[in-house]
């Protein structure tokens, strides 16, 4: 079995390979199955107690950051809720 820090250091490389991908304008099917395989990835850790959620929209946030530059404003989750509804 992994430690929490292989699989959150695996996360990262590939959702930094995704955000890359999709910057490049790589295939729409490969940007597909990269991101449900790291949906599913991230559904396992939170499944088994590994991760919070909290920690893998840092996660998400800061890798998407890397790759797009900041955020142009910072949004609270209430706000995502709301929108969605």
């Amino acid at each position: 079995m992994r430690s929490k820090t292989d699989m959150l250091r695996e996360l990262e490389a590939m959702l930094h390979e995704v955000f890359e991908a999709r910057a490049r304008g790589a295939e729409h099917t490969r940007i597909v199955r990269t991101h449900g395989y790291i949906d599913g990835f991230m559904k396992a850790m939170l499944d088994a107690g590994t991760v919070t959620r909290q920690e893998l929209l840092e996660i998400v946030a800061r890798q998407r950051g890397l790759v797009y530059g900041p955020a142009t404003r910072e949004v609270e989750i209430d706000e995502v809720e709301t929108a969605a509804a």
